[in-house]
């Protein structure tokens, strides 16, 4: 328990790093070893080829789209038809557009903005108190959850609003605020709970 903020935010580093290391096992010619790392993830993410990122290629990222330099165009995959977005989960990428990072681009933002705020609070925690719950709704959960269910419910096969595809700037963003809220929302509550109390005796 004296160690519950190193634990965490170790897990949180690794969790949001690994996810490049597979792309450069792949740029190595490794295969195998980066398939460790695709497969699991896939579990855990939707891994969409256009709202990850890629290294080694022309462009860090590839937006949804067929004009030159979007995913569909690059890779020859149509994203509008649903055996196309199951084909791009599957899509780790190429020697032109580069190699599939394996968490998507808002995921990325999330833990690691997580995983670096646990290294500022381990430096600040007694200063710091608990974000207030409706302030986490307003900073963490509505911007998100905007940005998230309008691009869900404008597409296939929901049609609820007028399609719309997030940026990536959204992503990390939106990504950013929620990880940043949520840890101050909970590491606070876990640093009065999980800290032992001074032994005076």
């Amino acid at each position: 328990m004296r160690h519950w903020l190193a634990v965490i935010t170790v897990f949180l580093f690794a969790y949001s790093l690994l996810p490049f290391v597979a792309p450069l096992l792949k740029k190595a010619g490794l295969d195998t070893p980066a398939q460790i790392i695709y497969l699991p993830y896939k579990f855990l993410c939707h891994t969409y080829g256009f709202r990850s990122f890629f290294l080694f290629g022309d462009q860090f990222s590839y937006p949804r789209g067929t004009a030159p330099g979007q995913f569909d165009n690059a890779s020859g995959i149509d994203t509008a038809t649903f055996n196309g977005l199951l084909a791009s989960r599957d899509f780790q990428g190429n020697a032109e557009m580069g190699y599939k990072v394996a968490l998507c681009e808002r995921d990325v933002a999330i833990y690691l903005t997580m995983a670096l705020c646990g290294v500022l609070f381990a430096l600040t925690r007694r200063r710091i108190s608990t974000l207030p719950w409706w302030l986490f709704i307003v900073i963490g959960l509505v911007p998100i959850g905007i940005d998230g269910f309008s691009q869900l419910l404008s597409q296939p096969p929901f049609t609820v609003f007028p399609y719309r595809e997030s940026t990536m700037a959204l992503r990390l963003l939106t990504g950013a605020l929620f990880g940043l809220s949520a840890v101050w929302l909970v590491f606070p509550i876990l640093q009065s709970t999980l800290t032992p109390e001074p032994d005076y005796q």
